[in-house]
């Protein structure tokens, strides 16, 4: 399924990526859901995570 709407996410604490390293406590855009179950996440064109999806949460448009 192709779409292009744009969600912003915080992570919940202690959030770590594939990699094992804790992720930042900022905004992110949720890029997509791979079919190996990790969300890819972007703050910026440089700064890219994986993450477990259940670990995101929706930002309202106030705190974006």
């Amino acid at each position: 399924m192709i779409t292009t709407n744009l969600y912003y996410l915080r992570v919940d604490p202690d959030t770590r990526n594939d990699k094992g390293s804790f992720v930042e406590d900022t905004v992110y855009k949720l890029m997509e859901i791979e079919p190996s179950g990790w969300a890819l996440i972007c703050h910026d064109e440089a700064s890219c995570h994986y993450v477990d999806p259940d670990a995101l949460r929706e930002l309202s448009e106030d705190d974006r």
